[in-house]
């Protein structure tokens, strides 16, 4: 078989495949050093080195930085996403105060998981990065995000909907996910580190199903 040839199992050529190696290659590697010293300063050349690799060799799989950062971006909110499906998944359908709560535990995971991707979605921007509009990071976004749309959506049609603080449903979500986002966040960051784990979890318990009750989603809603 030679190099371009088309690889039975796949379809793909041995260059194709060995091509995709590297890209994740890359990527990896730039995780790792963007962990270490932020995204702010995630250059080619620290790439290049730490993957025995010159600068020049990266440019014929990403055209910049921000073409790197970009893709980066789009990964990590496919983790994401498929992290919140897998937990939503083990609820039942019908219970949609679980599956809320799920999701929001999945989410919170996903951030113990991945601290690096959770810093390049919802961290500080980095300077001199804007992602291309209506590009891959966008899409892969409102992917992640259409978790809990969906289960509002999914009450409102079984006339369950009715949040207690914000009438409109859109802004009771947001206020939802604030609530949650919240709290992972400065979890994610270190400012719950007086507290151990046992009391964290029990927290974090307590404040999802405030967040389902925002949104409108949970049984004891009108009962507040």
């Amino acid at each position: 078989m030679t190099g371009g040839s088309a690889d039975e199992s796949g379809g793909r050529s041995r260059r194709e495949r060995l091509r995709a190696d590297t890209v994740e290659e890359i990527k990896h590697a730039a995780l790792s050093l963007i962990v270490e010293r932020g995204a702010a300063n995630l250059r080619f050349t620290d790439i290049a080195r730490s993957m025995g690799m010159t600068p020049p060799a990266l440019y014929r799989y990403f055209a910049d930085r921000d073409e790197l950062l970009t893709a980066l971006v789009a990964d990590s909110y496919d983790s994401l996403s498929d992290a919140l499906t897998a937990t939503r998944e083990t609820v039942p359908p019908d219970d949609l105060d679980g599956r809320f709560v799920a999701t929001c535990t999945g989410y919170r995971t996903w951030a113990q998981r991945y601290p690096e991707r959770f810093a390049l979605i919802f961290g500080a921007p980095v300077p001199g990065y804007a992602a291309p509009p209506d590009g891959p990071t966008v899409v892969a976004g409102r992917r992640a995000m259409e978790h809990m749309v969906e289960l509002v959506a999914d009450t409102a049609e079984r006339g369950r909907l009715g949040s207690p603080l914000v009438p409109d449903a859109a802004e009771a979500l947001m206020l939802a996910w604030a609530t949650v986002h919240g709290f992972v966040t400065l979890e994610a960051h270190g400012h719950l580190h007086t507290l151990d784990q046992h009391a964290r979890d029990r927290l974090f318990a307590v404040q999802a199903g405030v967040a389902a009750r925002t949104a409108g989603l949970s049984p004891a809603a009108d009962q507040w």
